[in-house]
């Protein structure tokens, strides 16, 4: 299963909801899309750190970006940017999702709903 930020996000607020979904799915994923969000909301050096440790600690395995990941998400903007509002970083990764086989959890359901071909899980905290 492919965890969407927003999920790794309710577990740094406290959500034993969300820590407890992470903890049952022996086979963790993220995009890069995800790992990189993730870093980027980094307040500073201390949460840095602690995004960094968590994945390594909970052991998820990161996705990469590869050449047909880009071209999906590619067409994936192109078809929904418009009519549906999708941004390229959910398109990266409602792509890696799709191109991996994956189901993607995400409790923003709203951004990735478009996608027809993607399996999506909806997570309430």
């Amino acid at each position: 299963m492919i965890f969407d930020t927003d999920i790794l996000i309710w577990v740094q607020r406290g959500s034993e909801k969300a820590a407890k979904l992470i903890e049952k799915d022996e086979d963790r994923y993220l995009s890069i899309q995800n790992y990189m969000e993730l870093l980027q909301g980094a307040k500073n050096k201390v949460h840095h750190k602690y995004v960094k440790d968590f994945i390594s600690e909970f052991e998820f395995s990161i996705l990469p970006f590869t050449e047909n990941i880009g071209h999906r998400a590619l067409i994936y903007v192109e078809e929904y940017a418009l009519s549906s509002n999708m941004r390229a970083g959910d398109a990266i990764i409602a792509a890696t999702a799709v191109e991996n086989n994956m189901v993607l959890v995400s409790s923003n359901v709203k951004h990735f709903k478009i996608v027809n071909e993607l399996q999506l899980k909806s997570f309430r905290p």
